[in-house]
Parts: C-alpha cells; structure tokens; sequence
C-alpha cells in the first residue's frame, strides 16, 4: 500500500525535526536550514549533509559526501529503508555524520 501525500509529508516533516533535533542536542558545530521541505546540514569543514522530499515517488532523498541515497517508507518496520542496500535511515546518518561531522551522533530512532 503506498503513502497518502498527506501521510508522505507528516512522515518527511518529523524525521526532519527529529533529525534536526539530534544536531541541536549534539555539540556539534553545524549550521542547520530548512528551506522548501529541503533541509541542509553544513558542517565546518564545509561539507552538507541534504535530505530532501521526491513527492511523486513518496521518497526521502540523502545527499552526502559518501554519495546519494534514496529511502522508502516502511510502514511495517515503521522506518526510511534505503532502497539501494536496505540500510535504516538513522544507521545512514549515524555513518556519514561521523564521516563528515567526526563525531558519533544517536540516531537510533530514525
């Protein structure tokens, strides 16, 4: 069964907050922005971190400096499944935060 738009979108809106939320608690030097549904992590090296919504195929895309990677929504497991390699979205971003932010962030929830 696929998501409503409605459901896609309250899904997108919290993972980000929730995601925005680990950064915020995390001392961190990160300058955060949500623009158009599109939120940016830049990391004082200069690296981004980008999460941004592909409504038309009720996606959740990553950008990172490790490469591009698009997740489903699982209702079952209730998680963003990476399409590629079946990773967790928080397993994702606990990986490439401390690639690029060099440092172990908590994203278990996710």
């Amino acid at each position: 069964m696929s998501l409503s738009e409605a459901r896609y979108h309250d899904l997108v809106d919290a993972v980000q907050e929730e995601i925005e939320d680990v950064f915020d608690d995390s001392g961190l030097d990160v300058d955060l922005e949500n623009s158009g549904g599109v939120l940016t992590v830049r990391f004082e090296n200069g690296t981004q971190l980008i999460f941004s919504r592909q409504p038309a195929l009720r996606q959740l895309w990553v950008a990172a400096r490790s490469g591009g990677f698009h997740f489903d929504y699982d209702e079952a497991a209730q998680h963003w499944i990476c399409d590629s390699n079946d990773e967790r979205l928080g397993e994702l971003l606990a990986r490439v935060v401390l690639e690029q932010g060099g440092e172990a962030l908590d994203f278990e929830a996710l």
